[in-house]
């Protein structure tokens, strides 16, 4: 039987039974799915209150999070991933300053604000620790 690049059954049982996307076990994800959905409820409220272009880099910012640790995860060296987690931690300061002009135009409040912004500095902070850990590899 023709497997194409598989030179044997035996490697391709072997790629059968991996989880073909890591992004799902790694806490950063997780912590960035999590984050994400209360960050989309948000700019639900301003798309409510007709900022829709305010809303729709919210949600771009956000998607870009988790979208670069899941494309990261694919890479095939440390070195590209953490290049990945770099745009990544970026999308994360992009989201916080969205944040802050939520608040000037009142569409959160500052209590919601710094309990974000909260997380968001923890999932910074993890995201630059992992970063720097794979470059040390």
């Amino acid at each position: 039987m023709e497997h194409g690049a598989w030179s044997t059954e035996n490697d391709l049982d072997k790629f059968k039974n991996m989880d073909e996307f890591r992004f799902k076990d790694l806490q950063i994800w997780k912590d960035g799915i999590e984050i994400s959905d209360t960050l989309f409820e948000i700019a639900e409220l301003a798309e409510a209150r007709r900022y829709y272009r305010f809303a729709e880099q919210l949600r771009g910012a956000t998607m870009s999070i988790t979208n670069n640790i899941a494309e990261g995860s694919g890479s095939f060296s440390d070195k590209d991933f953490a290049q990945f987690l770099n745009i990544s931690r970026r999308s994360v300061y992009e989201c916080a300053n969205i944040l802050f002009l939520y608040d000037r135009r009142n569409i959160i409040d500052k209590e919601t604000r710094d309990t974000l912004i909260k997380k968001l500095v923890i999932l910074s902070k993890m995201l630059n620790s992992f970063r720097k850990t794979l470059q040390n590899k």
